[in-house]
């Protein structure tokens, strides 16, 4: 999940407007406050599930 960090990030922000970078914000929530949304874009058209999840390819067989 680490390695795909800056996609996390990106996808927290157009998916629920968080900016990771608020440091307010981050110390005021709880890591399962931050799990819950990242496993919901893992569950979403988002680039985090795209990344971890590609589309089955369609080469001719």
């Amino acid at each position: 999940m680490l390695t795909h960090w800056l996609i996390v990030e990106a996808d927290l922000h157009s998916e629920y407007g968080i900016d990771v970078d608020n440091r307010g914000l981050m110390r005021r929530r709880s890591w399962r406050w931050l799990e819950a949304r990242i496993l919901g874009l893992l569950s979403a058209d988002t680039r985090l599930h795209r990344a971890l999840a590609p589309p089955p390819s369609t080469t001719p067989g």
